[in-house]
């Protein structure tokens, strides 16, 4: 698809937001590196059942607006097309990168060459308590690229599912992402509208930075997809939840460090223009009281063609039955 280009710097629009009501209904644990192994996806299949989770008020300012269209970007699905999330086919050589890339997963040109993040194997399972789904929420689609076309810093976002009692990978869970655009604008129509969307109504047009995708035996997604923007009284996360045969196991966000953040947003070239962040993870309103956030938080390394690869393994509880942590 050929993408129009940014005709402006969007501006920033407040939105008042009452609290959500209800509380989330399942516990998931945040453990270290696993063991590896590939996602088969597919693509079109459309996801009706994004239905809100709520617990904690995500209250916040409201997002930025406008495009964020790379002139002649191209999405492609990569599960079609022979990728190998785990790296383990060859191509060009591989080497270092010594600035973040541009221009969205157009640019994951070295995938070849991205390491398993998950070959040390769990050495310890650390429950996290649930957070709110957001006022944001909206239908989804089943596949690896989620950012059609959209521009922005490449991000490989690989999780990996596993049982929080014994974490062994869980084959067939269904894996929900979303996340802004490096705007700050949430895409669909969700339940919240302006409040999602900001000065970008064209925004509920799109689903952008949304999907999902299905576990493999190895309890394995892959999503590409772009560095996420931030609004106001948030700091930068990605929604994420994890069901097993139809129901809600877990919700939850994902951040990156402060630090990070503060590095794109003076120098990328396709962020800087926003400013820095006016939340940090310590000031967050879901995540900032937590004496420990690491549970929260991704880990990070750049790739020889510029994009991030940004990892997690998550543990669900086995059973609805079993305890849930609030937070």
């Amino acid at each position: 698809m050929t993408a129009p280009s940014i005709l402006r710097r969007p501006t920033r629009r407040e939105f008042a937001l009452g609290a959500l009501g209800g509380a989330a209904a399942a516990v998931l644990a945040a453990c270290g590196d696993s063991s590896s192994g590939d996602t088969d996806t597919t693509t079109g299949t459309t996801d009706g059942d994004a239905t809100t989770t709520t617990g904690t008020t995500d209250s916040t300012t409201g997002p930025t607006s406008t495009s964020g269209l790379t002139t002649g970007a191209e999405t492609t699905d990569n599960s079609t097309t022979g990728d190998d999330p785990t790296g383990a086919t060859t191509g060009a050589a591989c080497g270092d990168a010594t600035a973040w890339a541009t221009g969205g997963t157009a640019a994951m040109t070295m995938k070849h060459c991205y390491p398993d993040p998950f070959a040390g194997g769990v050495t310890e399972c650390a429950l996290m308590c649930e957070t709110t789904a957001g006022p944001c929420t909206a239908d989804a689609i089943e596949r690896q690229d989620v950012s059609e076309g959209w521009s922005g810093l490449p991000v490989r976002l690989a999780l990996r599912i596993v049982a929080a009692d014994t974490c062994e990978p869980l084959a067939n869970a269904k894996v929900e992402i979303w996340h802004t655009q490096r705007t700050g604008v949430y895409s669909g129509v969700t339940p919240s509208g302006a409040f999602c969307y900001g000065d970008d109504p064209d925004a509920e047009n799109h689903l952008y930075f949304r999907g999902t995708q299905t576990t493999g035996s190895d309890g394995r997604v892959d999503f590409d997809t772009c560095f996420p923007g931030w609004y106001g009284g948030r700091a930068i996360h990605i929604h994420f939840r994890v069901y097993l045969d139809d129901a809600l196991y877990a919700t939850s966000q994902l951040f990156f460090s402060d630090d990070l953040n503060a590095e794109i947003f003076a120098d990328h070239p396709e962020y800087s223009e926003f400013g820095q962040p006016d939340t940090t993870n310590e000031t967050d309103n879901i995540i900032g009281g937590e004496d420990d956030k690491t549970n929260y938080l991704l880990t990070v390394a750049r790739m020889p063609d510029g994009a991030m690869l940004a990892s997690k393994v998550i543990a669900i509880r086995a059973s609805l039955d079993q305890p849930s942590c609030q937070t």
